[in-house]
């Protein structure tokens, strides 16, 4: 995870270097970041994400639903980045009975089969019954519409990730 970067040392890095350095930001989706360095320089974190998530929007519905699947189930223990394990040890989703993951569990495969790509939420702020809340109300969407609730979940995810960094631009400035 990229850590003590000003915007002037992002803007600095080669694609390489900007793909190790954010590639983990859109999850398992380094591609992400290799199409938004040719957006440098940028004069923000919110230009950042925007970059990304323009090249998100840019890609096609293949490669979106590529990058969704890239995600893990909520609840799932088991192949996850350390930010996702991060992210939902926050929102309390290692803290379930054994009765709630099982249910949580249950939901995610129905929610899988019926879109074809995992259920996504950007847990920050959220605690584990507004997650099986919202998802026992999104797996009544439309594919259309929840494809575009994914996405957007996705987008916000980004964010909190790119959040992270946000003190060193603050306290470093962007020169």
């Amino acid at each position: 995870m990229t850590r003590h970067m000003t915007l002037q040392q992002i803007n600095a890095l080669t694609r390489e270097d900007f793909v190790k350095a954010f590639g983990w930001v859109l999850e398992d989706s380094p591609w992400v970041a290799e199409r938004a360095w040719s957006s440098r320089p940028f004069a923000s974190l919110g230009e950042l994400h925007h970059a990304m998530r323009q090249q998100v929007e840019d890609a096609g519905t293949e490669r979106q639903l590529a990058l969704l699947r890239a995600h893990p189930d909520l609840g799932n223990r088991v192949r996850m980045s350390e930010a996702s394990t991060r992210e939902q040890a926050g929102a309390g989703l290692n803290q379930l009975t054994p009765e709630e993951h099982g249910s949580l569990l249950a939901l995610n495969n129905e929610y899988r089969e019926r879109f074809g790509f995992p259920f996504l939420f950007a847990v920050k702020g959220s605690g584990n019954r507004d997650i099986i809340e919202a998802l026992r109300r999104r797996i009544e969407a439309t594919p259309e519409s929840e494809l575009r609730e994914a996405l957007e979940q996705v987008y916000r995810i980004a964010w909190f990730r790119l959040e992270e960094l946000r003190l060193e631009e603050q306290m470093l400035g962007s020169t």
